[in-house]
């Protein structure tokens, strides 16, 4: 029995009515770009999250970069993050001409450490960009000395946004995932929420006068209407998550899995991945494929250590707790598709290859 990472089929195969009636509906409009599934769409996501502006944009690396546009980001503003996350986090930022500053995790949830994030920043620091890792809330920093922007590509449904503004992703393999790449930002801040729609569009207000110079971050009217579609199902997809963690960490402990450390669990993880850390990640990980089962590294090198950063002066052991995690991370299958018999197998292949001298 093979046991695909996430099994995009089977989670479409489960409300694919709801997504064909949303696609036809926009195919009948004649709308695709903006317009009334988008206006529904971030009025849903709204309440769902509990933000006062939701505002629908092309991609999760999107969301941010218009986000750092809004801020008025510039040459020698310092943004404060992870090295232990995808790239889009410190790239966004850096794009605008920002310079990272890289601080380390928190060694028990992987999350950037709050007062790490808090002894790197200075008089030019703009903002901390926090990200809640695989679907864990990370922890703020207090009395930061600037702004709180949460990556929480991997996290929606985990409670209402912190801070001044958070970002979403809706990747495919997302808990609430498009037919392709699309995000949105949050935020409580009207002006910046009017900020961002004006930007996500060229800066065109009415159009073809254009205030700023903005972009093309507009959300599609297909990706919308498949978002509303899903979202209904997004709790139930979040219990399974939840239920189906609770059983690896309870499956993992009673077999007492020599070097393996499970990353606890806190209140309001969504699980968009279920990780394990092993000194012999990638013998487990090439044990589980030649098994059938699939699996993820999040992720292999960290941001600090990319040729792009090189001129930032970091070398190797600057990060040790971020240079661990790279070494070590693993995900295993947890999509709501996984059943109890699959979910067996991936814990009877990790028992059976960390367990062998």
């Amino acid at each position: 029995m093979l046991v695909p990472f996430f099994d995009m089929k089977a989670e479409l195969a489960a409300v694919r009515a709801d997504v064909d009636a949303a696609i036809a509906r926009v195919l009948d409009s004649g709308a695709f770009i903006g317009g009334p599934e988008v206006t529904e769409f971030e009025r849903d996501l709204a309440a769902y999250t509990g933000a006062t502006h939701a505002l629908g944009v092309s991609s999760g690396t999107d969301a941010l970069h218009v986000l750092a546009m809004a801020l008025e980001i510039r040459p020698g503003d310092e943004i404060v993050t992870t090295p232990f996350t995808f790239f889009a986090t410190a790239g966004a930022f850096a794009r605008m001409g920002a310079r990272i500053v890289f601080a380390d995790v928190d060694p028990c949830t992987l999350c950037l450490d709050p007062h790490a994030a808090l002894a790197a920043c200075t008089s030019r620091t703009r903002a901390i960009v926090t990200v809640n890792l695989f679907g864990r809330l990370a922890d703020l920093p207090q009395n930061a000395p600037c702004a709180i922007i949460e990556d929480a590509a991997q996290s929606i449904g985990s409670g209402p946004p912190r801070g001044l503004a958070a970002t979403l992703s809706f990747f495919p393999t997302k808990n609430l995932g498009a037919c392709g790449d699309a995000g949105a930002v949050l935020t409580g801040d009207s002006v910046l929420a009017d900020r961002i729609a004006l930007l996500r569009s060229h800066g065109a207000r009415p159009k073809y006068q254009h205030l700023s110079i903005g972009g093309n971050f507009r959300l599609d009217a297909i990706h919308a209407a498949v978002l509303r579609a899903k979202l209904r199902y997004l709790d139930e997809w979040i219990a399974i998550r939840r239920r189906h963690a609770q059983r690896y960490r309870e499956l993992l402990a009673d077999a007492s899995v020599p070097d393996l450390r499970v990353l606890p669990d806190a209140p309001h993880h969504v699980y968009n991945q279920f990780v394990v850390l092993t000194p012999r990640r990638d013998v487990l990980r090439g044990y589980l494929a030649a098994k059938g089962i699939g699996s993820e590294v999040y992720y292999p090198e960290p941001l600090h250590m990319q040729p792009c950063f090189a001129e930032l002066g970091y070398k190797t052991g600057a990060m040790p707790r971020a240079e661990a995690a790279c070494a070590e991370a693993l995900a295993l299958p947890i999509s709501p598709s996984l059943g109890r018999l699959a979910q067996d197998r991936v814990v009877d292949a990790v028992v059976d290859c960390l367990k062998c001298k």
